[in-house]
């Protein structure tokens, strides 16, 4: 993988016997948006030692389409584009990943889809057959992953329904209004939305045009429903943009 670093912990520090060492797990700021938040102590330091933590630069690939699906990703810090590419060298955004996300979920033989970094980011991989038999001894974490993946299915319905009848300020105004809402999950602002994408990955994911996006972005501007700020946007009439997103 292009421009992949595996971490390197530091020397091991002298305790007491008795003493409780925390593990990466536990101290991880996202394990509770995670599947980990399902797991005891003892559980995520055998999840721990299963884990490759690597981080990646900005466009770097994590895994591409088609490729044997060999392993399992837990997103840490940063964001990811997730795309497929179509028959006729097409691309189709079909989601992307926020710290939290864990990425391999389906399970598939095959990668069903690639993943890019779209900033600086960091993810602890697991072997996908090591993951499995650790998912076998912990019934409470496949009951965490049944619901991780019934919200994904929502997410998707959503998506269906934005690329649907909708407008495109509609959907542009849902777009802003989901990733308000993944952002605020992490305690950011509910106000500034980053936007680590660009408008052509915008445009991809919504089906819409990159010159489409802009100018839907510039008339929500205009019309003070938005601030454009450096890498997203700040939201000044948040009743007139949750309008649109529900039309």
């Amino acid at each position: 993988m292009a421009g992949l670093r595996v971490l390197q912990s530091a020397p091991p520090l002298a305790l007491c016997p008795n003493a409780h060492v925390p593990n990466d797990c536990e101290q991880c700021r996202v394990r509770s948006l995670s599947i980990c938040g399902a797991l005891d102590n003892d559980e995520l330091a055998a999840l721990d030692r299963m884990a490759r933590p690597l981080t990646f630069h900005a466009r770097d690939t994590l895994f591409e389409q088609d490729e044997p699906a060999d392993s399992v990703f837990n997103i840490t810090s940063g964001s990811a584009r997730l795309y497929k590419l179509l028959p006729d060298g097409r691309r189709q955004i079909v989601g992307f990943a926020l710290p939290g996300d864990f990425l391999g979920l389906a399970m598939e033989e095959r990668n069903s889809f690639s993943a890019d970094a779209l900033t600086p980011l960091s993810a602890c991989q697991f072997s996908r057959q090591a993951f499995s038999e650790f998912l076998d001894s912990t019934p409470h974490l496949l009951r965490r992953l049944h619901n991780m993946a019934s919200h994904e299915l929502s997410l998707a319905q959503d998506q269906m329904v934005i690329l649907g009848r909708r407008t495109a300020e509609e959907k542009v105004a849902a777009f802003l209004i989901g990733l308000r809402k993944r952002w605020g999950r992490l305690s950011t602002s509910s106000v500034t939305i980053p936007l680590p994408m660009t408008r052509q990955d915008i445009g991809d994911f919504l089906g819409l045009t990159v010159e489409t996006v802009s100018r839907m972005l510039t008339r929500l501007a205009r019309e003070k429903v938005i601030l454009i700020v450096p890498d997203g946007v700040r939201l000044l009439d948040i009743a007139r943009i949750e309008a649109l997103a529900e039309s």
